[in-house]
């Protein structure tokens, strides 16, 4: 029998035995309890409890590849076998409930020489890549490949995918926030799962056998397909067939040489997920340890990016009272915009939604703004005219994308995950948690309320906003608004006195479940939307758990923050309050407009094509110019100085050779092209000098820009 004859055997024979182990019991039964012997202990668990849990509250231990506590078991690596008296083979005990007086043998002979060879199969279609993987050292099947010992059983190793469909590509980097890389699978099926449960179905199974891998649909790039960004699967995936773009590399060279000022924010999930990754106990405040740690890796300046979602709150709550008094564009009820994987679905899958989100910017882009061109860049401009290099470092892999958005591109050089971050103080060998948690972050741009701390759970911006309107409208309202609390998928309602209700939703699968009537419309005045499960705390790039309350324990953590804060409403935190005594004036103000807001366009669409093309023109991007155009496309620009520019070369040399270079100097604002309309769908723009400009732009078949005319208003 040869290689791909023994996997379709083991595959074949995983679905006959899933079909005829239990399932999951209704959560009603938890309260009963159910006693057996696990490897000659007694044990007692509630009913409805599987046998995986029987064995790990037991204190015995089996290894498991395609488990994770949110999902339901699917039993098919097998890893996780084990025999039951009176059954007559082995059964897995992710899936298997536990039942009154079964013996149960977890480290049998028989049993430890089948996950040997189970681990053996995986092995001989997996690269040894590990020395370099960005999985290396938190990979499921590289830790049972160590622990068993495992050797490689064949001199020739069988390739994943199938010579029947080479259009299953195995590696995709066109994402600007995960990467893929099939050959590194293992078929377990979270990644599915997962996308799955944000109702998203970007990826999923095609073929049998041997040739079964996740795809994506149409066997599209990444980058083309549905995918808002989310990185569940990089969550849940338990290798590293499934990463978030690497940038740590780049940050640490940048570090290392210190050639150039650094600037690092830190998103407010990260300073409890992060104590994850070193052995603290989950839910643990790391504020002080994280700032340290940044701080002996060599950044010079390290500011909070909840400055910026007190600065946020400003924005919001006013454009909120804005729209319900009639004086601002936009539709009621107002949707939050700070998440990007949420931007992402609403541009990509329901543009029509589009007049309904705020036009204010993410914290992260906000702080990135204010980085080149606020206070503290200008603190900088003084010492030297290089050009500051500005770090992020947040739970969430869309922020990735999110920072490369037409608007946005140069504000921020590089997007860590918190797993990045957890990656470079292992390189430099720096004892996290031993780290003295006493530290303080700079100033300006260092100063945060409890509000901004609780953007980091599911429900926080929305409370927050809350603060800050009550406030704003003399109403004596809580501070604390428990009802929209909590990280559980689905939808939490509060209704406030004198402003009426609102919701939050927790994941972007419950968000589409609250879009699929007109329901939300009458019901609700501010709608916050997180895209993963309990908000950025279960960021797709937080660190990896199989902890079941791994998300309630982060919350607690969040919580704790704001509740110990002296100041636990934006618009009292005294740095914001200088920023627009100083620079911006007041919320919604001209300057704060320019700095702080942000458009959207319908992806694939004429506007959307026009955003990106501008970004490119004004970051003087030839390359990625050229490649949103036609070969033939026709660039007339209307002037008499650069006339018109007929085909893809041509094109580049204007942009490259011919388009003057923008004059600025370090701490000055970055000067772009803007759309005049957030949320419209015309393409009437604000060039970089502030006059105004209607382009009428023709797309061919496949989305490129045929040709492209500049008219003056």
């Amino acid at each position: 029998m040869n290689n791909s004859s023994i996997v379709s055997a083991i595959k074949n024979g995983a679905i006959k035995m899933s079909n005829v182990v239990a399932q999951q019991a209704p959560a009603a039964l938890a309260n009963a309890l159910v006693n057996l012997r696990v490897d000659g202990r007694e044990v007692r668990v509630p009913k409805g409890a599987t046998l995986l849990d029987a064995i790990n509250k037991s204190g015995s231990h089996v290894p498991t590849l395609c488990y994770h506590p949110e999902f339901e078991p699917r039993a098919v690596c097998r890893m996780c076998l084990v025999d039951v008296k009176g059954e007559n083979k082995p059964l897995p005990a992710c899936r298997t409930l536990a039942k009154e007086g079964q013996d149960v043998t977890t480290n049998s002979d028989e049993l430890k020489s089948f996950r040997r060879r189970d681990l053996q199969f995986l092995l001989n279609r997996h690269p040894n890549d590990c020395i370099r993987c960005e999985a290396a050292g938190n990979c499921k099947l590289q830790d049972l490949v160590q622990e068993e010992q495992v050797e490689d059983m064949w001199s020739v190793k069988q390739q994943r995918g199938s010579d029947a469909h080479p259009e299953h590509l195995l590696k995709d980097h066109t994402s600007p926030s995960i990467y893929r890389d099939m050959s590194k699978c293992i078929e377990c099926g979270l990644c599915v799962e997962a996308c799955a449960a944000q109702k998203i179905n970007a990826i999923g199974f095609a073929e049998r056998g041997s040739g079964m891998m996740p795809i994506t649909a149409f066997d599209k790039p990444l980058a083309e397909t549905g995918c808002i960004s989310c990185g569940q699967c990089t969550l849940r995936c338990p290798v590293g067939a499934l990463i978030e773009r690497p940038d740590w590399h780049r940050v640490l060279d940048v570090l290392d040489t210190k050639q150039r000022k650094t600037i690092v924010q830190t998103a407010p999930a990260t300073r409890v997920a992060l104590s994850e990754e070193f052995g603290l106990e989950p839910g643990s405040v790391s504020t002080g340890r994280m700032i340290n740690a940044l701080r002996a890796l060599g950044f010079d300046y390290v500011t909070d990016t909840n400055f910026a979602a007190d600065l946020t709150i400003m924005e919001e709550a006013n454009e909120l009272l804005q729209r319900v008094q009639g004086k601002r564009e936009g539709n009621l009820p107002l949707f939050t915009s700070c998440c990007p994987g949420w931007i992402n679905y609403v541009e990509i899958h329901r543009p029509d939604l589009i007049p309904h989100l705020s036009t204010t910017k993410s914290p992260q882009q906000m702080h990135g703004t204010l980085s080149r061109c606020g206070p503290l860049a200008k603190q900088i401009a003084a010492e030297t005219e290089e050009e500051p290099f500005v770090v992020s470092i947040m739970p969430c892999t869309a922020k990735k994308d999110e920072s490369v958005r037409p608007g946005n591109v140069g504000d921020i050089d590089a997007v860590l995950t918190t797993r990045e971050l957890a990656k470079m103080i292992r390189h430099r060998n720096i004892h996290f948690a031993s780290l003295s948690n006493e530290g303080k972050y700079d100033s300006p741009m260092g100063e945060s309320t409890g509000a901004a701390a609780i953007f980091g759970a599911s429900g926080g911006v929305l409370e927050a906003a809350l603060r800050t309107a009550a406030d704003a409208l003399g109403l004596d309202g809580p501070i604390e608004h428990e009802g929209i609390r909590g990280v559980e998928r689905g939808i939490k309602v509060a209704s406030i006195e004198g402003l009426g209700s609102v919701a939050a939703v927790s994941s972007i699968g419950s968000a589409i479940d609250l879009l699929s009537n007109d329901d939300w419309k009458k019901k609700y005045l501010m709608i916050e939307v997180m895209t993963c499960p309990g908000g950025c705390l279960g960021g797709g790039g937080e660190p990896k758990s199989d902890d079941k309350d791994i998300l309630k324990k982060r919350m607690e953590g969040i919580y704790a923050i704001d509740s110990s804060s002296k100041i636990r409403k934006s618009h009292e935190n005294k740095e914001v309050q200088q920023l627009y005594h100083d620079m911006l004036g007041s919320p919604l103000s001209e300057t704060s407009e320019r700095l702080l807001h942000t458009s959207y366009a319908e992806r694939g669409s004429p506007r959307e094509k026009l955003t990106r093309f501008l970004s490119a023109v004004d970051a003087r991007d030839d390359e990625t110019a050229a490649r949103l155009c036609t070969d033939d496309c026709i660039w007339d620009t209307n002037t008499d100085r650069f006339g018109a520019a007929c085909g893809k070369d041509s094109i580049k040399s204007l942009i490259r050779d011919k388009l003057p270079k923008m004059p600025r100097k370090c701490g000055e604002e970055i000067k772009r092209h803007r759309m005049m309309s957030a949320n419209g769908t015309d393409t009437d723009v604000v060039g970089p000098d502030g006059k105004h400009h209607h382009f009428d732009i023709e797309l061919d078949g496949s989305g490129l820009i045929k040709s492209l005319t500049r008219n003056s208003l």
